[in-house]
C-alpha cells in the first residue's frame, strides 16, 4: 500500500492575500538625495578630486612605460573609492545607516592613504617619463603627473577638513 499525499493548492483569489507587499517607494524610502553637501567646501574638495582623477587617467593612458602602469592603477582606485564617497554623502547614506562606524575617521584614513599615494605615483610618472622621449608620448605623461601631484594636494586639503570635522565630533562627544 502506498501513502497518499495530499497538496491543497490555493486558488488565485486566496493567494492574492497571502503576496507580500513590495512598494518600491517604501524600499527606498531611506534615500534622501543631498546635494547641500556639494556646495560645502569639503563637498566641492570631493567633486575636484574626481575631476582631477579623469583628467590623469585621460592624459596617462595608454600606460607605455611601467611607471604609468602603477600611476593609472592608483589613481583609478583613488577614482573609485572617492566615487564611492560622493555616492555615499549624495545618497545621504551616512544619515540613513545606523551602522557603529565612524564614518569621519573611515573618510579620512581613505583621504590620507590616497593623498600618500598619490604623491608616489606622482613622482614615479614624472621620473619615467624624464628621459629623452618623443613629446607625442612624453608630455601628455608628464602633464598627468603634474595633474597628480596637484591630486596630491587635493587630496591633503579634504584629509585636513576631515581632520578638523573629526575633531569636532571627538570632542562634542566628549562633553
Amino acid at each position: 500500500m502506498a501513502i497518499e499525499t495530499s497538496i491543497n493548492v490555493p486558488s488565485s483569489a486566496d493567494s492574492h492575500h497571502s503576496k507580500p507587499v513590495h512598494n518600491a517607494s517604501y524600499l527606498f524610502s531611506w534615500i534622501e538625495i543631498n546635494l547641500e553637501y556639494f556646495k560645502t567646501i569639503p563637498g566641492i574638495i570631493k567633486l575636484l578630486q574626481l575631476l582631477l582623477g579623469i583628467v590623469c587617467m585621460v592624459l596617462g593612458s595608454p600606460a607605455r612605460m611601467s611607471g604609468t602602469h602603477w600611476f593609472l592603477f592608483i589613481v583609478i582606485i583613488a577614482f573609485i573609492a572617492t566615487a564611492i564617497w560622493v555616492f555615499i554623502y549624495f545618497l545621504s547614506v551616512r544619515e540613513a545607516l545606523n551602522f557603529p562606524v565612524n564614518w569621519v575617521f573611515s573618510e579620512l584614513l581613505n583621504t590620507v592613504v590616497f593623498a600618500i599615494l598619490y604623491l608616489i605615483v606622482s613622482i614615479i610618472q614624472l621620473n619615467a617619463w624624464s628621459g629623452g622621449y618623443h613629446p607625442q608620448f612624453k608630455d601628455p605623461n608628464i602633464a598627468a603627473g603634474i595633474f597628480g601631484i596637484v591630486n596630491f594636494l587635493v587630496y591633503l586639503v579634504g584629509a585636513y577638513f576631515l581632520y578638523t570635522d573629526l575633531k569636532i565630533s571627538r570632542s562634542v562627544g566628549a562633553t
